[in-house]
């Protein structure tokens, strides 16, 4: 795959630092915020993304659904990967096109296969 500006967006340290790991090893650069404030204030300033990689529950006065709304109206043409340990894909509306699903927890194998589809502009 080739390398890729993820912006992941995850108010669970251990998490973050999980995901932001096997990221990495699959040759990503990764930009990693805690609320969706601090995302879009990376986006806002002009930050590299390639993909917005978000929590669906965050801290603070926006989900991450809500967050992935408002990085569209900025980008529109940038992919999504949303992720919950608490819904399914199918549990939510809202979802912005081109975007992805990715349920907790994580399968690092899983976690490969969805952005190399995300990025080529395969999934909806």
């Amino acid at each position: 795959m080739a390398a890729i500006s993820v912006l992941l967006v995850e108010d669970e340290a251990l998490i973050s630092m999980l995901v932001s790991d096997w990221l990495s090893e699959l040759g990503c650069e990764v930009h990693e915020a805690s609320s969706a404030d601090e995302a879009l204030d990376y986006i806002n300033g002009g930050g590299a993304v390639d993909v917005l990689f978000t929590d669906i529950n965050l801290p603070g006065r926006m989900t991450g659904a809500e967050l992935a709304q408002k990085a569209r109206a900025l980008r529109p043409e940038l992919p999504v990967v949303y992720a919950s340990g608490r819904y399914r894909g199918d549990d939510l509306d809202g979802l912005v096109p081109h975007s992805a699903f990715m349920p907790k927890p994580f399968d690092q194998r899983k976690l490969q296969h969805v952005l190399e589809q995300i990025a080529i502009g395969t999934t909806h």
